[in-house]
């Protein structure tokens, strides 16, 4: 898989996979303003199954920040993540932090490329992909790489954390 460029894809995700030299391919979409479920979105637009499809999600483990990366077909185990964590109690944080922190505005924030880095934990059903699909740090571009640089890319671990009712 390799990197597919183009002016509208270089975005601080696609920047830090180059400067790692990990091979990724960007697939653009039309964003529709008026929709605000931008991971399924992304999946109907490009046509993948939304379990293969992640979501970027920003919770506060007992005061801190940490990404939590879920397929977009399901919703973050809070509780899950704070055990991931090691921690007592998560609750979503703030989408104005979540924005400053990472650099990326919502409906864009990609896992990879944050301003400040956070713990990054990554739903263990993507383990049953080669390759996934996550936001390439702005509405309108995902990011397909394999699971495994996308752990490295991020120092993100495996856990399941995704709620399953």
């Amino acid at each position: 898989m390799a990197a597919k460029k183009s002016a509208g894809s270089r975005t601080p995700a696609t920047t830090t996979l180059d400067r790692l030299g990990l091979p990724y391919t960007p697939h653009e979409y039309t964003h529709d303003p008026a929709v605000d479920d931008y991971g399924r979105e992304a999946a109907e637009a490009l046509s993948m199954p939304p379990a293969q499809v992640f979501k970027t999600l920003l919770a506060e483990v007992d005061g801190q920040l940490v990404v939590g990366i879920v397929p977009v077909n399901g919703k973050l185990d809070l509780k899950a993540l704070a055990r991931a964590v090691g921690g007592k109690k998560a609750v979503m944080a703030n989408p104005l932090l979540a924005e400053r922190k990472t650099g990326y505005i919502v409906g864009g924030i990609s896992p990879i490329g944050q301003k400040t880095s956070s713990p990054t934990f990554l739903d263990s059903t993507a383990a049953e992909h080669v390759n996934v699909l996550v936001s390439g740090g702005r509405r309108g571009l995902d990011i397909e790489i394999a699971v495994t640089d996308l752990l490295r890319a991020t120092g993100g671990i495996l856990a399941p954390i995704r709620r399953t009712d």
